[in-house]
């Protein structure tokens, strides 16, 4: 009998224990600051030994809609050629950055603003993950230890590849620890060389959305290694693009209140 690379073997007595390795905090071009389309975040996890990974893109679920369009993951959480795609979506709250993981949430970009404890409220009543990416992180918008008290999270991103200054990680392993979360590593890729520089190890035998995040909230191992600086920098240089396209609405707006009608220019 043919078994798929890394699928569970049945045998009469037990069902095998698969590690399962998954890239957590990812980003399409449907973030503003993306670069890389859903197919080429695939080709690339698929050639560094990942078996899937999450879609989390800036306040949109854009992504996953796409994905399941061009059946590239399914809609009952199933892998497809062997490879599980899970949804989600990086919040922009009031307190910072939030993930949701393994589903996808109404109107993202209407969200943007809203308290953390409401989106995660929001992302448990759809069955997701509720991560914190990136806590601590002054630059990033981390969510801060003083609000991280307060919040129902399933997990802490303790590890996340692109982090400002490593001492951060340091500091969300050690929050981990002493609430006794989960944890999970992750590339936050903004662009698909970036995707499986690190990553979490979910050992389970059940590979499916709901398989992988039950596991999550078990136990998992970290798999952890840094940006280059050449990812480094390219991933700044993207975020700086992101905020030049953000400064320039305005201004063409105004620009255009100012021809008025008539004086368009060609």
């Amino acid at each position: 009998m043919f078994w798929p690379k890394n699928w569970c073997r049945f045998s009469p007595s037990r069902i095998d224990i698969v590690p399962f390795n998954f890239d957590l905090h990812t980003h399409t071009f449907f973030s503003g600051d993306g670069v890389s389309s859903p197919e080429e975040l695939i080709t690339a996890a698929r050639a560094k030994g990942l078996n899937g990974l999450a879609i989390t893109d800036h306040n949109t679920c854009e992504a996953v809609t796409y994905m399941v369009e061009k059946k590239l993951m399914s809609e009952d959480g199933t892998p497809v050629d062997d490879f599980l795609v899970i949804p989600g979506v990086e919040v922009t709250t009031a307190d910072g950055h939030l993930l949701c993981i393994g589903t996808t949430l109404p109107n993202p970009p209407k969200l943007k603003g809203r308290p953390a404890r409401e989106i995660c409220d929001m992302v448990h009543e759809r069955g997701g993950l509720a991560i914190p990416p990136h806590p601590y992180d002054l630059f990033r918008a981390g969510i801060r230890f003083s609000v991280l008290e307060t919040l129902p999270i399933d997990a802490i991103e303790v590890f996340n590849a692109a982090t400002t200054l490593r001492r951060y990680n340091r500091y969300a392993f050690k929050y981990a620890q002493e609430r006794g979360l989960p944890m999970t590593a992750a590339s936050d890729a903004h662009h698909a060389a970036a995707v499986g520089t690190a990553y979490t190890i979910v050992n389970t035998n059940d590979f499916t959305v709901k398989g992988i995040l039950a596991q999550i909230l078990k136990s998992t191992e970290l798999n952890q290694r840094y940006l280059t600086p050449r990812d480094s920098l390219r991933k700044t240089w993207n975020n700086w693009l992101r905020l030049r396209r953000r400064k320039k609405i305005p201004e063409l707006a105004a620009k255009d209140r100012e021809r008025g009608p008539g004086n368009g220019s060609h």
